[in-house]
Order: structure tokens, then C-alpha cells, then sequence
């Protein structure tokens, strides 16, 4: 009777490794090409190839710093995190092609001045959808406005000095909330989420929801003037008259820091999108640069002869724009030197400045709005010639463009004012961070997940990059100190011990003879390695060829 094999019980054969290696090497040597269904050959196998100006704008490691080498682990480690970093990069910039969506621009015809175009002749010219973004909100009883977008441009929100706050969905127009608070807006600000709405009043700091039910009222942040919110480490910082900086972590709602500036009223504030570090202008002319992490301030620039009147900064946190009581606009470099780029006088003097995703520079000067615009993205803007100029119906008390929508959104005395700009924004937006199409669910689940990815206030620092960089002189020391704590290194190679062996093989005299080997070959490596130094050095004293010997020479070493 013939056995019936059990299932899953076939053992296979056993490959030899030698050939499996041998097969993998030919394949790598002459790959099959790829084949579709009919049968013909892929002209352009693989996958397909990123350019390297695209990828390299998306690389954050930067290669040509070179790191000592470290123990095995650690180097496999920074290996892995590298690779992993070029691949992100390299799918980022083959992604970047699938975007469809291109900026917009504006042009005179025949050498006309884009300044005189006006916003009448820009609405005309525009589609229907394009043109419904232009709007004028007439609330002269309650001004003047400060007003602030949501992160998905969807949201407006904006508080009169005279206590009216509303909420809306600016797109489809549709309110939100509309409360009186019955004292004095100073400033107002969307949290985390068009959800809830912070606003600093005449007293204290209130937290109002989408619906105008106030849910908080902190005392402890009292004659605030302005605020920010950090959106990735979620802290909201004010601003007061006392001369304090505050940074209030609204995820737990605990004040994390409370720092002194010692300069005055503080009324001039903006943050730094690229690395979350607050901006503040003070009343002698100077710029300081704030960090909870630091009592001190990180960095001060001396940016005009009078006092401040307004402070902004690219969302590249390359520039920064100031101006000031002397009448001048100047632009300065960010990236380590603050020296200034830049400047013009204006007749009037800039009070409210604002940047644009793609780097247009909005300031206000009593009723009007001059635009500068630049080369394109992360440029530096050019403050020659007004990209364009606007008229309004009272004083300008606040701007700010709207992401990812060619509108600057102007508060004044007479109320609302939503100018069309184009080539303002980002054309294209990140689905699964800044969706204005979101729905309720989707918005929950994002609120979940940036809470788990929430940074910590104490990196906020001049420059991120450096988080991702080995200190190499922290590491030498905390080295030296435990060397002196333990009294040995425990990095040392330890010395070599032989294996036993079998029988007979492990006597004392094999035992010396293979430690003898093997200090040999070190010292044989040592000797080689002294011989290179030495001709090396060598080398470098070496004379140029043409030189004429001089009898001085034998007393050189």
C-alpha cells in the first residue's frame, strides 16, 4: 500500500547558498526586460528618474558635513536615516509633476503699470468663482477690524474694536457666529482649528467656540495686545501691555513659559513659520528673537533709527520686513547674518505689514494697500516698483493673505475688504494637513494625529536642522566624564581572549601562540598607519618644485 504524503509536511530541497548568490549577481548583471500583455518591451524600464534641483530642494540632511565615525549600531543607524531621507526626497519631487494646478500672474498690456490696475478691472477680467472672492464688508459702527484665517484658508474671522466678533465661512458666505462682547477686541486668532476662536480683549483672554459659547476665560494673560498661535507645538503666545511674552500650551491649558521682554509695551508681534521663534519690535528701533525654551532673547537686530510699527516673515523664514517711525521699509536677511537687503522710504510709513505664500510683501499706509512682488517663490521682493495699489474707506488696521487663495483680507476703520491678488498664494495644498474640503470626520482624525505629533516648545530654536544633527562636542565630553567616573573606557576595544577549542587543541602554548598573532597584526597596523601619517606630513612641508637650495636648509625640520 503506497503511503499518501500529509499536507504541509514537504520538505524541499535545500538550495546552496553559493548558487543563490551567483543567480541574484547574473540577474542584477543582465536583467529580464519587462514585457506587457501583448508582448512588447518597456522602452523606458523602472521606475522614473526625479531631477536632481527638485529633489535637492526637498533634502533636509545636509551631506557635506562629515561626522566622525561612531560604534557600529549608531553608524548603521544615521546610514538608514539617511537613505530613508533621499527616497522621501526623490518620491517628493517625482509627486511634484502630478501637480496640475499653476500660479496665477498679472500683466499689463503694452508696458502698462500692473499699480494702476484696479480691483474693478481685475473682477471683470476674472471668472464668476474668482470674482464672488471679492467683497467689501460695510460695519463702520464697530470698527476698526482685526481680522485672521484658518490654516485651510476656508474661515474668516474678525473682532472690532468695539466688541463685535463674527465667524464665517467666507467662500459660500455662510455665518458662523456673530457675538458682542461688550468691551474692546484687540486682536483675535483661530486656534489649532476653525472650531475655536481665541480673542483678546480689553481685560482678559477668552476662548469662544464656532458657535460664540465661550468656553474660557484665562485671567492669567490679562491687557493683551496681540497674539500668534504656534500651530505644530500648539501654544498660543500674547503679547501684553505689562511687557511679557506668554506662551499657553492650549492642548493641555497650562501656561508653559512667562518671559519679561523688559521693553516696554509690547504691541508689535509675528512669528516665524519656518521655525516658530516670535518676532517682537520695541519702541528704540530694535527686533529681538524669542524662544520659550530661553530666558533671553535667542537673538536682537537693530533694524531702524525710531521705533517699530510693524514686523512680518516669509513662510520660507528666509526675510524680514520692518518699518518703522523714521518712514523706511527694509527687508533682511534671516539666515544668520540679519543684515538688511533692502530698503525704501515711503512717504508715509508702513503700520501693518504681511507676506504671501509666494513671497509678495502687502503693507498698509493710513487708507492704502501697496503689494511688492518679487521673482517667485522664497525671492526677495522687489520694493522698486508696486505690484499693485488699492484705495480703501478708512485706516488700515489689519492684513494677512489667505493660504492657498489669491486674497489679502484688509481690516479697516470701515469694516472688511477681501482684494483679489494674483499670484499670491500656493496654488496647490497638502490633502492630508491643510484640506479645505475637509469634512467633520476627517477634521477629528487630523486633530488626533497632530496632537500625537505635537513638538515640544523646548525645540523651538533659530535653526531646526540642527535637532537632526550629532553634537559632536557634547558627545566628546559626556565621553570624557564617564572615562573619569568609571576610572576606564568602557569604549575601549577589550583585548582579544581566544576561544576554546576542541580536545587537545586548547593547550596554554596554542593558547599564547594565536594572542601573539593577533597582537602582531595589531601592532603591524599601528606601524603602517604611523609610516602614512608620517609621509603625509611629509608631503605637505614639501618645497615647490623650481626652488633654488639654500645652506639653511639642513637646520629645517
Amino acid at each position: 500500500m503506497e503511503a499518501v504524503p500529509k499536507p504541509h509536511r514537504d520538505v524541499l530541497p535545500k538550495k546552496n547558498k553559493l548558487q543563490t548568490k551567483r543567480k541574484k549577481a547574473r540577474e542584477g548583471r543582465n536583467p529580464e526586460p519587462q514585457r506587457t500583455l501583448s508582448g512588447a518591451q518597456d522602452p523606458f524600464p523602472g521606475p522614473a528618474p526625479a531631477p536632481l534641483e527638485t529633489a535637492r530642494k526637498f533634502r533636509r540632511i545636509d551631506k557635506s558635513k562629515k561626522l566622525p565615525r561612531f560604534e557600529s549600531k549608531i553608524q548603521s543607524r544615521l546610514e538608514i536615516a539617511e537613505a530613508q531621507e533621499e527616497e522621501t526626497s526623490v518620491r517628493a519631487a517625482r509627486s511634484e509633476l502630478l501637480l496640475a494646478e499653476e500660479p496665477g500672474f498679472l500683466e499689463g498690456e503694452d508696458g502698462e503699470d500692473t499699480a494702476k490696475i484696479r480691483q474693478a478691472d481685475i473682477v471683470e477680467a476674472v471668472d464668476i468663482a474668482s470674482a464672488a472672492k471679492h467683497f467689501d464688508l460695510n460695519l463702520r459702527q464697530f470698527g476698526p477690524y482685526r481680522l485672521n484665517y484658518s490654516r485651510t484658508g476656508r474661515h474668516l474671522a474678525f473682532g472690532g474694536h468695539r466688541g463685535h466678533v463674527a465667524a464665517l465661512d467666507w467662500v459660500t458666505k455662510k455665518l458662523m457666529c456673530e457675538i458682542n462682547v461688550m468691551e474692546a477686541v484687540r486682536d483675535i486668532r483661530f486656534l489649532h482649528s476653525e472650531t475655536l476662536l481665541a480673542v483678546a480683549q480689553n481685560r482678559w483672554l477668552h476662548i469662544y467656540d464656532n458657535q460664540g459659547i465661550e468656553l474660557h476665560c484665562i485671567r492669567r494673560c490679562d491687557q493683551i495686545t496681540r497674539l500668534e498661535f504656534l500651530p505644530f507645538h500648539f501654544l498660543l503666545a500674547t503679547a501684553s501691555e505689562t511687557g511679557f511674552l506668554t506662551y499657553l500650551d492650549v492642548s493641555v491649558g497650562k501656561i508653559v513659559k512667562a518671559l519679561n521682554a523688559r521693553a516696554g509695551r509690547l504691541d508689535v508681534m509675528t512669528q516665524n513659520p519656518y521655525n516658530a521663534v516670535i518676532h517682537l519690535g520695541h519702541s528704540n528701533g530694535t527686533v529681538s528673537l524669542w524662544s520659550p525654551a530661553v530666558k533671553e532673547p535667542l537673538a536682537k537686530i537693530l533694524c531702524h533709527r525710531g521705533g517699530i510699527r510693524a514686523v512680518a516673515v516669509d513662510s520660507t523664514g528666509t526675510y524680514m520686513a520692518t518699518s518703522g517711525l523714521d518712514h523706511q521699509l527694509k527687508i533682511f536677511d534671516l539666515r544668520g547674518t540679519f543684515q538688511p537687503l533692502n530698503a525704501r522710504t515711503l512717504p508715509q510709513g508702513a503700520g501693518h505689514l504681511a507676506f504671501s505664500q509666494r513671497g509678495l510683501l502687502a503693507a498698509g499706509m493710513g487708507d492704502v494697500v501697496n503689494i511688492w512682488a518679487g521673482q517667485g517663490k522664497s525671492s526677495l521682493p522687489s520694493l522698486e516698483q508696486p505690484y499693485l495699489t488699492h484705495r480703501l474707506l478708512g485706516h488700515v488696521h489689519g492684513l494677512q493673505f489667505c493660504p492657498f487663495e489669491d486674497v489679502l483680507g484688509v481690516g479697516h476703520n470701515g469694516g472688511i475688504t477681501s482684494m483679489l491678488v494674483p499670484g499670491a498664494a500656493e496654488p496647490n495644498f497638502d490633502g492630508l494637513e491643510n484640506n479645505p474640503y475637509r469634512s467633520r470626520k476627517q477634521r477629528q482624525e487630523w486633530e488626533v494625529k497632530a496632537l500625537l505629533e505635537k513638538v515640544p516648545a523646548e525645540l523651538i530654536c533659530l535653526d531646526p536642522r540642527a535637532l537632526a544633527e550629532v553634537d559632536v562636542i557634547t558627545l566628546e565630553q559626556e565621553k570624557k566624564e564617564r572615562r573619569e567616573r568609571l576610572g576606564y573606557d568602557p569604549d575601549a576595544k577589550a583585548p582579544f581572549q581566544p576561544k576554546p577549542k576542541q580536545k587537545g587543541r586548547s593547550s596554554t602554548a596554542s593558547l599564547v601562540r594565536r594572542k601573539r598573532k593577533v597582537m602582531d597584526e595589531e601592532h603591524r597596523e599601528k606601524v603602517r598607519q604611523s609610516l602614512e601619517q608620517q609621509q603625509n606630513k611629509q608631503e605637505k612641508k614639501a618645497k615647490p618644485l623650481g626652488t633654488r637650495p639654500s645652506a639653511l636648509d639642513r637646520f629645517v625640520r
